[in-house]
C-alpha cells in the first residue's frame, strides 16, 4: 500500500489544535510537507515548530481569520506567488455556536456560511490550477456527522455542514477527471477543546455533571470510548495518501460506530 507523501504539499485549516493539528502531524509523518492556518500567529508558530523538531521536512503556515472571507483570500493569493505547488487542502474550522435552529438569527446562518463554504471555495480555487497541473491533489473537508444524522442544539451547524457536504459532493464529480479527490471527513466525540466545551454546555443544560455525562456519550459508541485526534487525522491522512486514489465524494465517519445510519 502506497501511503508515501514524500515531495507532496499540503495546507491544513484550522491547524494550531485539535483535530486540524492532528491532521497535519499524520500528513508530516507520511512525508508531506504542511502549511498550517489559522488566525493566532503565537500558535502558528509554536504548531511549526514542534512539526519541524518532529519531522524535518520544511513547514510553514499562514495567518488567516475565517470570520473574513476577503482576508483569507488575500493571505492565500499572497501565498501562491511564492508558493507554485500546493496537492493536499484539509479545510477545517471551529464549529458555530450551539443553540436551536429556530432560535438563530439571520446573520448567525451568514457569518457560518462565509466561514465554512465561502471560505473553503476560495481555497479551492486558489490551489485547484496547481493540483491540475501536478495530477495529483487531495481536498478534505472536516465537517460533522451531523450530515448525516442532525445533532440536535446545533441548528446553524447542521444547515451549514450541509451545504459543505453537497458542495463538496458536487466537486468530487467536476474534478475526478483531473486525478483530484474531494471527501469529507465527519468527527464523533473526540478529545478536542471543542468537545469539552460540549461537556460543559450539556452539564449547563442538565443536572449531571461531566462524568455522567461522558458516560452517556460513550454508551452510545459500539466502541465504547472517546475517540483520539490522532485516530481522526490518521483517517484524513489516508485518504489523502496515493492509496487513496480511487476513493472521491464520500462522508467518512470517524466516530467508533455511533452512527445508526448507514
Amino acid at each position: 500500500m502506497n501511503l508515501d507523501l514524500k515531495g507532496k504539499k499540503a495546507i491544513v485549516c484550522g491547524s494550531t489544535q485539535g483535530l486540524g493539528f492532528a491532521s497535519a502531524v499524520e500528513l508530516a509523518l507520511l512525508g508531506a510537507e504542511v502549511t498550517l492556518v489559522a488566525r493566532d500567529e503565537k500558535k502558528l508558530k509554536e504548531a511549526v515548530k514542534k512539526l519541524d523538531i518532529t519531522f524535518g521536512q520544511k513547514h510553514t503556515y499562514i495567518v488567516a481569520d475565517f470570520h473574513y472571507p476577503e482576508v483569507v483570500e488575500k493571505s492565500i493569493t499572497n501565498y501562491m506567488v511564492n508558493n507554485s505547488t500546493v496537492n493536499i487542502l484539509v479545510n477545517n474550522t471551529g464549529g458555530p455556536k450551539g443553540g436551536n435552529a429556530v432560535d438563530a438569527a439571520p446573520e448567525d446562518f451568514l457569518q457560518a456560511f462565509n466561514s465554512h463554504l465561502i471560505c473553503n471555495h476560495i481555497l479551492m480555487k486558489a490551489v485547484l490550477p496547481s493540483m491540475k497541473a501536478s495530477g495529483y491533489g487531495r481536498i478534505i473537508n472536516i465537517i460533522s456527522t451531523s450530515v448525516k444524522e442532525p445533532i440536535p442544539g446545533l441548528g446553524v451547524s447542521n444547515t451549514i455542514r450541509a451545504a459543505v457536504a453537497s458542495w463538496s459532493k458536487t466537486l468530487a464529480g467536476e474534478l475526478g477527471k483531473f486525478g483530484i479527490t474531494v471527501n469529507n471527513v465527519l468527527p464523533g466525540y473526540t478529545r478536542t477543546a471543542r468537545y469539552d466545551s460540549i461537556v460543559k454546555n450539556k452539564v449547563a443544560a442538565t443536572e449531571k455533571n461531566e462524568k455522567e455525562i461522558e458516560a452517556d456519550f460513550i454508551a452510545a459508541i459500539p466502541m465504547q470510548k472517546i475517540g483520539t485526534p490522532e485516530e481522526f487525522g490518521a483517517a484524513v491522512a489516508f485518504l489523502c495518501s496515493p492509496a487513496a486514489s480511487y476513493i472521491t465524494g464520500i462522508n467518512l465517519p470517524v466516530d467508533g460506530g455511533r452512527l445508526a445510519c448507514l
